[in-house]
């Protein structure tokens, strides 16, 4: 069992290592164009559009691309629209935090499979 886990997090580490090279990708860029769009008052971010946000990087994942999240950071603070500083790190949580929850419950889902 320790094998499997020191295994598994081998395979995390060397995805993590590989996925830091790959730039945003034109649909993942297309989705936070999307974002970008969909947002009303980015001064004021609604519970709505929060959720919108979340389900936005939620379908990136499970299309099978990934994200760095330090470049959807860097996309939105030169993407220009978004002034507002206490908004684009909401959007930028969300981003990491659906990031993380999606791979925690894929982690489990090879642990299951094993």
């Amino acid at each position: 069992m320790i094998i499997v886990c020191h295994i598994l997090i081998e395979k995390i580490v060397i995805s993590l290592k590989l996925d830091k090279l790959m730039p945003l990708t034109n649909n993942v860029i297309i989705k936070l164009n999307e974002i970008t769009t969909m947002i009303e008052d980015k001064s004021n971010l609604k519970e709505q559009e929060i959720e919108e946000i979340k389900s936005i990087f939620r379908d990136i994942l499970k299309s099978g691309e990934r994200y760095d999240v330090d470049d959807i950071e860097s996309w939105f603070e030169n993407e220009g629209s978004w002034s507002n500083k206490a908004s684009r790190i909401r959007v930028i949580n969300l981003s990491h935090y659906i990031q993380d929850k999606y791979e925690q419950t894929a982690r489990l889902r090879i642990i299951t499979d094993d």
